[in-house]
């Protein structure tokens, strides 16, 4: 689908703010509320937009410890890596996972209530035959998190 300036604007501030009104979203975009609201309609159809959440401070939550990990398996065999996917699928403590290239096979963000829920986890999924090795690292602060994928013209994008 062929995103245009519109697209683009509207697409930047939902992504910052998906609870925004029609017109509020009109006064950013500068287009009618229900041309935004059209725009937006169309863009959740095409699949542009894959859905909407809620993003949750962890630690009111009770998430102390946010953890990446690195995952190498023990082959590289489909049928193992497809097994492994399917299990960080469906282990809720694994907030994303990766299958990346190089060294590791995986790369995993996760969260725990504290390193002994962790524990668990790691006994849960990496002490298996499939799993060569894992390297845990806590994160200590979250100096940027964010989700936004960068749409607007920048000089990055003007460069094209």
């Amino acid at each position: 689908m062929e995103l245009d300036d519109f697209d683009r604007r509207l697409l930047d501030a939902l992504q910052a703010d998906s609870r925004r009104t029609g017109e509020e979203l009109a006064a950013v975009v500068g287009l009618s509320a229900a041309a935004c609201l059209r725009r937006v309609q169309r863009l959740r159809e095409a699949g542009v937009i894959e859905r909407e959440v809620a993003l949750l401070a962890p630690e009111a939550v009770g998430r102390r410890l946010t953890m990446i990990v690195l995952v190498t398996l023990e082959r590289e065999q489909p049928d193992i890596v497809d097994a492994f996917k399917r299990q960080m699928q469906q282990a809720p403590e694994v907030m994303q996972c990766f299958y990346v290239t190089g060294a590791s096979d995986f790369v995993l963000l996760l969260t725990a209530d504290d390193m002994a829920d962790y524990e668990d986890f790691t006994q849960r999924y990496f002490f298996q035959k499939s799993v060569r090795r894992f390297e845990s690292f806590a994160v200590m602060s979250r100096v940027k998190f964010g989700t936004a994928i960068p749409l607007a013209d920048g000089p990055a994008r003007n460069n094209r």
